[in-house]
């Protein structure tokens, strides 16, 4: 399997490396063809011949998945295709020609033997699985993962809740829900940063290519992946128990990339897992019959009082309550924007808009684009309208 993956890695590198040359000469892309016409070449290279005693058929999939890099990237869902490292996740997939799975055991094309492996599944059975692909990986901290893909039936559409909440994203807490639910930050990456920096005190000491450095460095990987699985297990609760909650959620278009360029609250900001919230809610609405409404950044919620919609002309992040100077009204920061994204999603619902934008963060909502303009003691009309 180091071989399969090594074989992978000088795949997709030459690959990429042949594409971007391609481009820089010729201003021209390169189409699957002709990576595949290429991959052919290198396996009739002598100084290439070792990919020759590997399947085929993870290098043909490593093209495919190089393909749709550059199709993503072209579309703006995802940033620029790099190059592989020995040292990060190594992956090799099979499809339906290429493995087996026989009594419990794995078999792989030109394998030396069967691969053994623990099904994390005891109510579903192996044998009676159809899988379409299977995902051989390894991590940096040197665990091993199979994954097999199959078709699997579209689920129900939960029942209505009769709900609709509006969620404002927060670093001290993770969420306020304009129920005036909380959800508590975790803050999983703040609690293991102590531990992590003396991992990586020891990894600094070591000697390079050196046994003991190749130890350190499997921890320093292995402090990484608890932060790493905590936080995604805390995302799935949070998003899950959303969605089953509630028929229609609303949340904001977060520019998460320019925020994290304030280096007091990047680590804070990192730590919380936004795009990966959102990226669950998305697809678990689409499942399960939901609808998640996105509207604009530059939205005042913060400033906007939820009663009167007076706007105040500035609004420190240290402040965490305020009174309207308008109606009266007391608001919590929080609270009061969570309900300003409510009624900012159910005027973008009433005109008909399109409210479920996955993929990028490019929205085109009903509610204005330009900023708004921070005149106190001017009431804003509910909704943007």
């Amino acid at each position: 399997m180091n071989r399969t993956f090594g074989c992978v890695r000088k795949v997709w590198n030459e690959t990429l490396n042949a594409r971007q040359q391609r481009y820089a000469t010729q201003r021209k892309g390169t189409s699957y063809a002709q990576t595949d016409r290429a991959l052919t070449a290198m396996k009739k290279d002598p100084a290439l011949a070792f990919l020759n005693e590997v399947s085929s058929v993870p290098l043909q999939q490593t093209l495919r998945h190089q393909n749709q890099a550059f199709a993503a990237f072209f579309a703006k869902r995802a940033r620029y295709p790099r190059f592989k490292s020995r040292h990060a996740r190594q992956s090799a997939h099979y499809t339906r020609s290429a493995f087996a799975v026989r009594g419990g055991e794995l078999q792989l094309a030109k394998a030396c033997g069967p691969l053994r492996f623990i099904w994390s599944w005891p109510n579903v059975d192996v044998a009676a699985l159809n899988p379409s692909m299977v995902v051989v990986s390894r991590e940096p901290d040197g665990r091993w993962y199979v994954t097999f893909a199959i078709d699997a039936e579209v689920p129900e559409p939960l029942p209505l809740a009769g709900r609709t909440v509006g969620v404002d994203l927060g670093v001290r807490d993770f969420a306020v829900t304009s129920d005036g639910d909380r959800i508590a930050n975790p803050r999983l990456l703040e609690r293991k940063a102590r531990g992590l920096a003396r991992y990586q005190r020891r990894l600094a000491r070591r000697h390079k290519g050196s046994a003991n450095r190749a130890k350190a460095k499997a921890k320093v990987a292995r402090a990484h992946r608890k932060v790493r699985d905590a936080r995604r297990d805390f995302v799935h609760r949070a998003s899950t128990r959303l969605v089953s909650r509630n028929d229609v959620i609303v949340i904001e278009d977060l520019n998460v990339r320019g925020m994290v360029r304030n280096r007091h609250l990047a680590r804070a900001i990192s730590d919380c897992g936004w795009g990966e919230f959102r990226r669950q809610l998305d697809y678990k609405c689409q499942r399960y019959g939901r609808q998640l409404v996105v509207i604009d950044r530059w939205y005042p919620s913060s400033k906007t009082c939820s009663v009167c919609g007076h706007l105040l002309a500035e609004l420190s992040l240290s402040t965490r309550t305020w009174q309207c100077p308008s109606c009266g009204a007391r608001h919590d920061r929080d609270v009061n924007a969570a309900k300003n994204i409510l009624a900012a999603g159910q005027a973008v619902t009433a005109c008909g808009a399109d409210v479920r934008h996955s993929g990028t963060s490019r929205v085109q909502s009903a509610v204005k684009q330009e900023p708004w303009p921070a005149t106190a003691g001017i009431p804003i009309p509910r909704g943007g309208e």
